[in-house]
């Protein structure tokens, strides 16, 4: 939490631990029983940086195995990424035919999709983005953007090049 804080800004939410379902996947490199928590970084930052954003996270990573030398290969996982009010858009490092090639081997998944109202997954969502506690901390995510976004005039309406001053 202190690197994420000097490298991006306050923290300002983080969720309680979840249970992190992947299937199994991550059960030879870090275990089973995983949990994961979810933060929420204020001010709002340019979403241009998002791979960047993973490479830092990926040299933490690395150092974590240092730090924590242990049973599991991999002691952490980190993942970032960022909310519109349309969408939640993670990094990652594996390439799949939904994913967007940003730079240096880093990729763009849009995870969740915000439509009607609510958060609809994808078929390439996982599973533990599939939830009512992850749903609830992106709306809480959505709603703070959306208030930052009116505070600085440039929340769009939905009317032609509308915003509300």
């Amino acid at each position: 939490m202190e690197r994420i804080v000097s490298q991006w800004g306050t923290v300002v939410e983080t969720s309680p631990p979840l249970p992190f379902a992947a299937g199994g996947y991550y059960d030879d490199e870090m275990g089973a029983g995983l949990t994961k928590v979810m933060v929420a970084i204020d001010p709002p930052i340019d979403p241009q940086g998002l791979a960047d954003w993973k490479l830092q996270t990926n040299v933490w990573e690395r150092e974590a195995m240092d730090l924590f030398p242990g049973e599991t290969v991999r002691p952490l996982n980190l993942d970032p990424g960022y909310i519109t009010q349309a969408k939640l858009v993670l990094a990652t490092v594996k390439d799949r035919d939904h994913r967007v090639y940003l730079h240096t081997g880093i990729f763009g998944e849009i995870t969740l999709s915000y439509i009607g109202g609510q958060w609809v997954w994808h078929r390439w969502t996982y599973p533990d983005y599939r939830t009512d506690d992850v749903y609830a901390f992106a709306t809480d995510c959505r709603n703070r953007l959306r208030a930052f976004l009116k505070a600085s005039g440039a929340f769009r309406t939905g009317k032609k090049n509308s915003f509300i001053d």
